[in-house]
C-alpha cells in the first residue's frame, strides 16, 4: 500500500517571516459550539487542516449546511435543518474533538447518542470529567455497545468542581449549560485562550457566560442563541512551533500573527537557553546567537504554564543543548514517542516516565522516522532541518491534522522540504 511521506534536506539555514494560522484547537471546539445557534454562523480565520474536513462531515451528518468559502479560511455554519442523529461513524472515532458534539447536541436537545471520540493516543485520557459535569446538571449516562447515550428531560443549572482543571472538560460542560435552567458555576475551571474564545463566540450569540480566564465560570441559562460572525485566535501552538523551529534553524526569523501574552512560559524558557529573541505587539524575531546554548528543567503544566503540545518540538532544539536538559511531563505522561525517534537519529535521551533526560549536544543525521501523533511530527521536522542528510516522515497524516501548509511555509523560509508517495 502506498504512502506519502515528508523528506527534508537538514542544513540550509532559515530566513524570513512566516505568518500563523487560526487556532487549532479553538477550531475543533468552535465548530461544534455553532450548532448551540438558530440560524447561520461564519467564522473566519479558520486553518487549513485535515481535522476542520472531519469535522464538516460529522456536521453534514446531523444535517447542518456547512459551506468553506473560497478563501478557504471562512467556514458558515447553518444548523437551521438539524436534526440530532446518533453519532456512530468511524469518523467521530478518528477525531477526539468529536467529543464537544456531546456537551453541544446534549445542551441544544437533551439527548446524544455518541461513539467513544479517538485522536492522537497520548496516554489514558479518559472522559469521566465531561460525564460527571453532564450528571450534575442533570443528565443520565449509559455506555454500551461502543457507545454513550446521555439524556436529560432537562438539564438544571449546579455547581460543578473539576478534580483537574480539563480543557475539554471546562468547554464541554459550558456549551452543555448555556440552555440549562438556572445558574451553573463550573469551579476549577481550565483557563486556556481557547477557552475563552468558545465563551466569547457562545455570548456573541446571546449566551450569558462570565469569568472565562480565571477558575471560576459562571453561565447564566438563557432560551435562544442567534447566529452570529466570529474571528478565530491564532494559533499559540503553531506558533510555538515556529518560534522553537527559528531559534534551531534560522538565521534571523520573524513570526506574525500571534499574541506574545499567550507565549509567554516559552519565551522567558528560549531567553534562559541562550536565544536572542524581541517581542513586539503581534509578532517575534528570534536571532541565533554564537554563545551555546544551555541546558534546562522543563516542567509540563496547565495553562499559563510551560504547554505540553510544545515540550515535544522543544526536545529538537534540546538536543544542540550543553548538557543535561530536563523535561518532566505532568499532563499526559505518556508523551514521549518522539523521544525514541530522536535518538535514531543520534540524540541521546533516556525517558524515564514521566521525566526525559537530554543530554546535548548531539549531532544529529537524516533516519527514517515516524511521527506518532500531531506533535511528535512537529519534533522531528525540526530535528530534520537541523540533522545531515535526508529525514524521511512516516505517518504524515498526524502533522496534517494541526499544521495548515506546513510545506510551503517552511520552502519559503528556504527549507528543503517535499512529499513523496513512496
Amino acid at each position: 500500500m502506498s504512502e506519502e511521506v515528508i523528506k527534508i534536506e537538514g542544513g540550509h539555514r532559515l530566513r524570513g517571516s512566516v505568518k500563523i494560522s487560526g487556532s487549532k484547537n479553538a477550531t475543533v471546539a468552535l465548530i461544534p459550539a455553532a450548532i448551540l445557534a438558530n440560524g447561520p454562523v461564519t467564522i473566519c480565520g479558520v486553518p487549513n487542516i485535515s481535522d476542520v474536513e472531519s469535522l464538516s462531515v460529522l456536521l453534514r451528518d446531523l444535517g447542518v449546511d456547512v459551506c468553506i468559502k473560497e478563501s478557504k479560511d471562512h467556514i458558515v455554519i447553518d444548523p437551521t435543518h438539524m436534526e440530532n442523529k446518533p453519532m456512530l461513524q468511524d469518523a467521530v472515532q478518528k477525531l477526539r474533538a468529536s467529543y464537544y458534539f456531546m456537551g453541544a447536541l446534549l445542551g441544544k436537545y437533551g439527548k446524544v447518542v455518541m461513539k467513544m471520540p479517538g485522536g492522537c493516543y497520548l496516554g489514558p485520557r479518559p472522559i469521566d470529567l465531561h460525564l460527571k459535569g453532564f450528571e450534575a446538571l442533570g443528565a443520565a449516562v449509559k455506555y454500551e455497545h461502543g457507545a454513550y447515550e446521555i439524556t436529560a428531560d432537562k438539564l438544571i443549572g449546579n455547581k460543578i468542581f473539576l478534580d483537574i482543571s480539563s480543557v475539554g472538560a471546562t468547554i464541554n460542560i459550558m456549551m452543555a449549560a448555556v440552555y440549562a435552567q438556572g445558574r451553573t458555576i463550573i469551579e476549577n475551571a481550565a483557563k486556556e485562550p481557547e477557552i475563552i474564545d468558545v465563551a466569547t463566540l457562545l455570548n456573541k450569540m446571546g449566551a450569558k457566560i462570565r469569568g472565562v480566564g480565571t477558575n471560576v465560570i459562571t453561565i447564566d441559562g438563557v432560551d435562544h442563541l442567534d447566529g452570529c460572525f466570529h474571528e478565530i485566535i491564532p494559533d499559540r501552538i503553531e506558533a510555538a512551533t515556529y518560534i522553537v523551529l527559528a531559534a534551531a534553524a534560522a538565521d534571523e526569523m520573524t513570526v506574525e500573527n500571534i499574541i506574545p501574552a499567550h507565549l509567554e512560559s516559552l519565551l522567558s524558557k528560549l531567553q534562559e537557553i541562550g536565544i536572542d529573541i524581541k517581542v513586539d505587539v503581534d509578532k517575534v524575531t528570534i536571532r541565533r546567537g554564537d554563545q551555546p546554548l544551555k541546558c534546562t528543567d522543563i516542567k509540563t503544566l496547565p495553562y499559563p504554564g510551560f504547554a505540553t503540545d510544545i515540550q515535544q518540538p522543544l526536545t529538537a532544539l534540546l538536543t544542540q543543548a550543553h548538557g543535561q536538559s530536563v523535561i518532566t511531563e505532568t499532563i499526559y505522561t505518556e508523551r514521549f514517542k518522539h523521544c525514541q525517534e530522536l535518538n535514531k537519529m543520534g540524540a541521546d535521551i533516556d525517558v524515564r516516565i514521566p521525566s526525559s533526560f537530554i543530554n546535548g549536544p548531539s549531532r544529529l543525521s537524516g533516519s527514517v522516522v515516524e511521527a506518532t501523533d500531531l506533535r511528535c511530527g512537529a519534533c522531528l521536522v525540526i530535528a530534520g532541518l537541523i540533522a545531515d542528510g535526508v529525514t524521511e516522515i512516516h505517518a504524515v497524516y498526524h502533522i496534517d491534522r494541526g499544521y495548515e501548509n506546513l510545506d510551503g511555509k517552511l520552502e519559503a523560509l528556504g527549507a528543503k522540504i517535499w512529499r513523496e508517495t513512496i
